[in-house]
């Protein structure tokens, strides 16, 4: 890739990492959410993880709501306030509260973990979550970029 696509791709291709971190976290927990995890680690351990992700896209979230949205919003309405990106993170956070929630009863009494629960709880903002990664890669390609910006302007984007 050249010097100036890469400069337009800047801000997809590091969402993208973070995105990739995210979805390789929530496919982990995902595929444990079956019970299986037990053969390699206790509940708690297993549940310690399960709130990393949520705390890491609890954060990466806020991030973007305090520091990156309302600058790419000035140009672009899909990152204004009420509008896709942010009504998808309204969505994702409604299944990561409940998800803290079951996480918190089940640490309080781990005799109550119930895997089919959890599952259901994953299930339920799964396709929202990894809609909602591959769109905002989209959305910072370059090739949309473009549509808003000059390549200068681009550079002075912060992330």
């Amino acid at each position: 890739m050249d010097s100036e696509n890469r400069r337009w791709n800047r801000l997809a291709d590091r969402m993208a990492y973070f995105h990739a971190a995210l979805a390789s976290k929530f496919d982990n927990i995902y595929a444990f959410s079956d019970g299986s995890f037990a053969k390699i680690m206790p509940l708690s351990t297993y549940l310690r993880m399960v709130m990393e992700f949520h705390d890491h896209l609890d954060t990466h979230h806020g991030i973007e709501e305090a520091y990156v949205f309302p600058v790419l919003a000035q140009k672009m309405p899909g990152f204004a306030n009420n509008e896709r990106h942010k009504n998808s993170h309204k969505v994702i956070h409604a299944g990561l509260d409940k998800l803290k929630d079951q996480v918190t009863g089940w640490k309080a009494d781990p005799t109550t973990f119930s895997p089919t629960a959890l599952r259901s709880c994953l299930d339920e903002f799964r396709t929202p979550l990894f809609n909602h990664l591959s769109e905002e890669v989209r959305d910072l390609s370059g090739e949309n970029l473009k549509k808003y910006y000059t390549l200068e302007e681009v550079d002075r984007l912060p992330m």
